[in-house]
Order: structure tokens, then C-alpha cells, then sequence
């Protein structure tokens, strides 16, 4: 079921952008265009894993990865709501709590079953906010690099906007990385009773 549901939702999201792509193509919003493709290819993405490989979906973040692209890509670059000054901050907050989330199921997976309750709420904390971080970190490195070697303005601010971002990556990990250390304290706590 969640496979399909992976591959319903994205490819709905394929088909928006692809019309939308289509659209702005015709009446010369070339910038429009580009994002739109660009949402056809990070829309496929999940469509792709659920098609070709065997993982196991975890629906909040395939949905919220979703949103996050809505947010990103049809409302903050086609839609113009870049423009408003917030929205990039709030959407680098957003994807710092995304990212871990990510990490914490990445986290979740890789561990024994049997080995959580010896997990320190310390570590997963620690991974948790770390994975967030260096997400945003190579988000930012992306930018610059778009901006040295295609001549994009991604990094709008420069250096300013540079570290909002990297302390709103930061503010939404954290967030989550508390969140899933208290979390971890309290499954040790109901295993020791």
C-alpha cells in the first residue's frame, strides 16, 4: 500500500510540474520552464525508488518531501513568494527538521532492534542535529557552486544569506534532534519499567 501511495502522490506531482513546464514553455517564461522541469525530476524521484527498487517508504517524509518541493519550487520560484523575504528562511527551517527526520530514520534502520535501549539520548541527539547540519551545509555548497560555475544568483545575500540559512538548517534540526532525544529517554524509560 505505501508503495503505491509513494507512486500516486508522485506522480501526480510529475504530472503538475510537466503541465506547468509545458505551459510556461509556450508562453515564454523560460525561468518558469526550467523549475518546472526541474520539479518533473525531483518529483521522479521517489516514483523511481518505489518502481525500481524494494525499500520500505516512510510516509511522512516521502509527504513531506513533497510539500517541501510545492513550497520550494511552485511557490517560492514560480510563484514568486521568494520575493516575501521570509519564505526562504522558513523553508531552510522546514527542511532542517525534514532532514532530520531523514536522519533519525536512517538512524532507526541501521541500528539492532534489540540495541535501542542501550542507544545513549545523547548520540541520537548528536546524529540527529549533525545529519540536519550537514545537509544544509551541502545545500549551500550546491548554491555556491551553481553561482561560481553557471553564473546563477542562488546565493542572493551572499555571505549573510549564506548563514540565515545554514542557522535555519540548524533551528529546525535542532528542534527534531531534541524532540527525538527526549523521545529515545523516554522509550528507555518505559523498557526499564
Amino acid at each position: 500500500m505505501n508503495r503505491k501511495l509513494v507512486m500516486i502522490v508522485s506522480a501526480l506531482y510529475v504530472i503538475f510540474m510537466a503541465v506547468l513546464a509545458f505551459y510556461y514553455r509556450n508562453i515564454d517564461e523560460s525561468f518558469k520552464s526550467t523549475v518546472a522541469i526541474g520539479g518533473i525530476v525531483c518529483g521522479a524521484i521517489p516514483l523511481l525508488l518505489a518502481l525500481f527498487t524494494k525499500l520500505q517508504f516512510n510516509l511522512p517524509i516521502v509527504f513531506s518531501y513533497l510539500i517541501f518541493l510545492v513550497g520550494s519550487q511552485y511557490l517560492g520560484s514560480i510563484r514568486g513568494w521568494y520575493g516575501l523575504g521570509w519564505w526562504d528562511t522558513f523553508l531552510h527551517f522546514v527542511s532542517g527538521a525534514l532532514l532530520a527526520f531523514a536522519g533519525i530514520a536512517l538512524y532507526e534502520r541501521l541500528i539492532h532492534r534489540n540495541a535501542g535501549h542501550e542507544i545513549s539520548p545523547w548520540f541520537v541527539f548528536w546524529f540527529t542535529l549533525s545529519f540536519a547540519t550537514f545537509g544544509g551545509v551541502l545545500w549551500e555548497i550546491y548554491e555556491f557552486s551553481c553561482d561560481q560555475f553557471f553564473n546563477m544568483t542562488l546565493q542572493g545575500g551572499g555571505n549573510k544569506d549564506t548563514m540565515i540559512d545554514l542557522i535555519s538548517d540548524t533551528a529546525g534540526g535542532l528542534a527534531i534532534a531534541i524532540w527525538s532525544a527526549i523521545r529515545t529517554k523516554g522509550k528507555q524509560r518505559n523498557i526499564e519499567l
